[in-house]
C-alpha cells in the first residue's frame, strides 16, 4: 500500500495507515492551580484576540480618525466657498497627515499591545508625535510656498481636535484590552513539552520579561517528575500523548518544545505527534550552542525561538476568511431560499419525519459540531453516527433523497452552520464520528488524520472538486482525502477559495461515486 507525506520545511510527517489516536486526557489533580487549571474554559469560550489585528486595526482607525477631523474641520471652519475651492487640498493634507501618524507611531512603537495597555503612560509620546506630523506638515507646506493655501486657525484646531481624539481613543483601547486581558483572550497560553534543567531555564527567561504576553499552563513529559525535576516551579500535567487530547479540550496558542536539539530522534518523534495540533509550534533555542543567523529566529522577549510549525490561517487571515464566509454565504442562502424551499416540500411529500437531518461532525481541532442536511432517508432509518456507509441503491435512502444527494441539494442547508461559524464555505469536509473506512474508523487507517481539522470545515472543499467524494469503502479513497486536505490547509488563499467554489458545480456534475 502507498504511504502518503506530508512534509513542511521543519518536519516530515507521514500519512500512514498506523493508527495514533491520543488517549482521553483527565486533568491531574496536581496540576498547579496558578497554572491551566484557573483559567481553564472549553474551546470557543475565551478566543485569542490576535495582537497583529488589533494594531493593524488601530493603525487604519487612526488614519481615517486624523483624516476625518482635518476634513471635517476644514468644512466646518471655512465659507462654504472657499471650502469648495480648495478641498482637494485639504484632502490631501489630510490624508498625508493621516499616514505620518501611523508612521511616526510605528517608529515610536506605539502599536505594540503592552503599551496601548497603559494608555496614559504612553499618551505623551503620541502628543509628541502628532505634534512632529503637525509641525513636519506645517514646514512642508513652506518650502512648497503652499502655506496661503490652508488656514492657520484651522491648523491648530485640528492639531488640538486630533490630539484629544488620539488620546481619548487611546484610553478607551487601554480600557478594552485590560478587560481582555483579565479574561485571557490577550495572552497567549503555552505549553512546555519537556522537563528538565533546560525547561527550567526557558521559563525563567520567560518570566523575567513582564511584558510578554505567554501565560504557562504547565508541562507535559514522557518521563516521570523524579527525572524532570520541579526547579521551574510548575508540576507536570501528563504525558505528551496525554497533550494531544488536552488540547483539544482547552485553548492552547502555543507549544514549546523544551528539548535540545542534539536530540534528535526524541524531536522528531515529538514534533511528530504535535503537528496535527491547529497552534504554533516553537522549539526553544536559547540553551543550544548551535548558532543561525538571528533572522532564522522568532522571539519572545529577548528568548529566541525556532519556528516548528504556525496555526493556520491566523491573524488577518483568519478575519478575511471569516467576513469571506459570512459575506458569501449569507449572499447563497438568499439566492438558493426558493431551492431550498422546493426541495424541502419534496422531501416532505415524499416520506414522514423532519425535513431536516441533524449530524454530529468533527469541526475545527477535533470538536463536535451538529451539522444541518436534508433529510435523504427514511426517519426509523436514519444513521446519526454514520455507523454504515451509504451504498449504491441502498434501500434507506428515499427516492427524493437519491436525488439531492446525488446532486449535494441535501448539503444545503449547511449554509446556516456558515453563518453560526462552525463552518467554512470552503475547507477539509466534516465527516461524521464513526464514519469508516475498509471497516475501520478513519482515524485508524489514517495516521495524522486529524492534522485536517486544524481549520474550520466546509461545505465543498479540495479533495471535493477533484472527484474525492462520495463513499469511502476502501483505504485509498479516505487517503485521498486526507492528502488534499492537507494540501489546502498549507495553500490557502481567498483566491485558491474562489477557485474551489467555482469548480464545484462542475464537480457535482461528475456524481458517480455519490450515492
Amino acid at each position: 500500500m502507498s504511504q502518503l507525506a506530508f512534509a513542511t520545511p521543519a518536519v516530515v510527517a507521514p500519512i500512514s495507515t498506523r493508527s495514533n489516536t491520543a488517549r482521553a486526557f483527565t486533568p491531574p489533580s496536581h496540576a498547579r492551580v496558578s497554572g491551566w487549571l484557573a483559567d481553564h474554559r472549553p474551546i470557543g469560550t475565551s478566543r485569542l484576540i490576535s495582537p497583529v489585528v488589533v494594531a493593524g486595526t488601530l493603525r487604519l482607525a487612526e488614519l481615517l480618525l486624523i483624516a476625518i477631523a482635518g476634513l471635517a474641520i476644514a468644512r466646518l471652519y471655512l465659507p462654504a466657498g472657499e471650502f469648495a475651492v480648495s478641498r482637494l487640498d485639504y484632502a490631501l493634507a489630510a490624508l498625508l497627515a493621516g499616514a505620518a501618524t501611523v508612521i511616526v507611531f510605528q517608529v515610536c512603537g506605539l502599536y505594540d499591545v503592552p503599551s496601548l495597555r497603559s494608555a496614559w503612560r504612553q499618551s505623551g509620546r503620541a502628543i509628541l508625535g502628532w505634534t512632529l506630523v503637525v509641525a513636519g506638515l506645517a514646514v512642508l507646506a513652506f518650502l512648497t510656498k503652499a502655506g496661503a493655501t490652508y488656514s492657520r486657525m484651522w491648523l491648530i484646531v485640528w492639531y488640538l481636535a486630533g490630539g484629544a481624539l488620539l488620546v481619548t481613543g487611546r484610553v478607551a483601547l487601554s480600557l478594552l484590552l485590560r478587560s481582555w486581558s483579565q479574561q485571557g483572550r490577550l495572552n497567549r497560553r503555552a505549553v512546555i513539552v519537556g522537563g528538565g534543567p533546560q525547561a527550567a531555564e526557558l521559563i525563567a527567561a520567560l518570566e523575567s520579561d513582564p511584558d510578554n504576553d505567554i501565560r504557562i499552563c504547565g508541562i507535559f513529559d514522557d518521563r516521570d517528575e523524579a527525572r524532570i525535576g520541579t526547579g521551574h516551579g510548575y508540576r507536570k500535567l501528563g504525558k505528551i500523548d496525554e497533550l494531544i487530547s488536552f488540547a483539544q479540550r482547552t485553548r492552547i496558542d502555543l507549544l514549546i518544545v523544551a528539548l535540545p536539539l542534539c536530540a534528535e530522534d526524541r524531536l522528531l518523534q515529538v514534533l511528530k505527534k504535535l503537528w496535527v495540533l491547529p497552534v504554533d509550534v516553537r522549539l526553544a533555542a536559547q540553551a543550544s550552542r548551535l548558532q543561525f543567523r538571528p533572522r532564522a529566529y522568532s522571539y519572545i522577549g529577548g528568548v529566541p525561538f525556532l519556528d516548528m510549525f504556525d496555526k493556520p490561517i491566523a491573524d488577518w487571515d483568519y478575519v478575511v476568511k471569516s467576513a469571506f464566509d459570512k459575506t458569501i454565504g449569507l449572499l447563497a442562502l438568499v439566492l438558493l431560499a426558493p431551492v431550498m424551499a422546493l426541495v424541502a416540500l419534496a422531501i416532505r411529500l415524499d416520506s414522514k419525519g423532519p425535513v431536516l437531518f441533524r449530524q454530529k461532525r468533527y469541526g475545527f481541532n477535533n470538536e463536535l459540531i451538529e451539522v444541518y442536511k436534508f433529510r435523504s432517508m427514511y426517519a426509523e432509518a436514519s444513521d446519526a453516527g454514520a455507523a454504515r456507509l451509504v451504498s449504491r441503491h441502498d434501500p434507506r435512502v428515499t427516492r427524493v433523497g437519491r436525488i439531492i444527494r446525488k446532486s449535494s441539494l441535501d448539503e444545503l442547508p449547511q449554509l446556516f452552520n456558515v453563518l453560526k461559524g462552525e463552518l467554512s464555505l470552503v475547507g477539509p469536509r466534516p465527516h461524521a464520528v464513526l464514519a469508516k473506512a475498509d471497516n475501520a474508523l478513519y482515524a485508524d487507517v489514517v495516521d495524522g488524520y486529524f492534522a485536517r481539522h486544524k481549520v474550520k470545515p466546509g461545505i465543498t472543499g479540495w479533495a471535493q472538486v477533484n472527484g474525492w467524494r462520495g463513499e469511502t469503502d476502501t483505504r485509498e479513497k479516505i487517503e485521498k482525502r486526507v492528502e488534499h486536505d492537507l494540501y489546502y490547509i498549507e495553500n490557502w488563499s481567498v483566491l485558491f477559495d474562489l477557485i474551489v467554489l467555482i469548480r464545484t458545480p462542475f464537480a457535482l456534475l461528475k456524481s458517480e461515486n455519490a450515492y
